[in-house]
């Protein structure tokens, strides 16, 4: 018994050394890192601020150098002007208002303070219905001013084929939308290129480079004049 006593007794002093051991090599280290400098928090980067142009195939620049779609168009007349803004081609062939407002959440991904809205076209070759299209259009505007964006909206014509009826509807359902949300608005995408022939490729639909042009000078005037007055938020 004697020699389990003592033999427990040497455990003891062994472990509560090899505790104190501890205890000191942990205080050391405690002591080291307390007085190793902090590192200074990074500040986040900050982003440029964005335009998005939210388009179909007339934004996107079907046929087109990308550097001739009117987006990129825009982008250089911002950075002429000095304005600190990066221009975004949301454009997309063959999207109607129903496709763009399915997509808008990647669309406006970032610093988004403008978003120009230029969907409409594909809705009316297709003869859907007005109504629907100002629905799909007004959740958008909708969604965008949730989130601060302030809108460009640019309107789009019917072809005639479909009838008066409709063509009027058609154009009253842009006009509408500007009015009842207070919009900036540019009546027409395509002033002034639909249906000239030298400002339109083959298929007498999209905008030859110099077509895309045109279009970005329709949409400056109202562009610059958001920013000029502060009306990007």
């Amino acid at each position: 018994m004697n020699r389990v006593f003592v033999l427990l007794l040497l455990l003891g002093v062994s472990s509560c050394a090899g505790n104190s051991a501890d205890s000191k090599t942990a205080d050391a280290l405690r002591n080291e890192v307390s007085t190793a400098p902090v590192a200074p928090a990074r500040s986040p980067v900050p982003q440029t601020p964005r335009i998005v142009v939210l388009g179909d195939s007339l934004t996107a620049g079907l046929g087109l150098d990308p550097a001739d779609a009117y987006p990129a168009v825009l982008q250089r007349m911002l950075k002429a002007q000095g304005f600190p803004f990066e221009v975004v081609n949301a454009g997309v062939s063959g999207d109607t208002s129903a496709d763009g407002l399915r997509r808008l959440d990647w669309a406006l991904d970032g610093d988004v303070q403008v978003l120009i809205l230029a969907l409409g076209a594909n809705d009316g070759l297709r003869g859907l219905p007005p109504a629907q299209m100002k629905d799909n259009l007004q959740r958008i505007i909708t969604r965008a001013r949730q989130r601060g964006i302030a809108v460009l909206l640019a309107g789009m014509e019917a072809p005639p084929n479909f009838g008066a009826r409709y063509t009027d509807e058609f154009r009253a359902a842009f006009k509408d939308l500007a009015s009842e949300n207070h919009l900036v608005f540019v009546p027409f995408l395509l002033e002034g290129v639909a249906g000239v022939a030298s400002l339109n490729q083959n298929d007498l639909m999209h905008p030859t480079a110099r077509g895309a042009r045109m279009i970005a000078e329709t949409l400056w005037p109202s562009l610059e004049k958001m920013i000029e007055t502060g009306r990007v938020r």
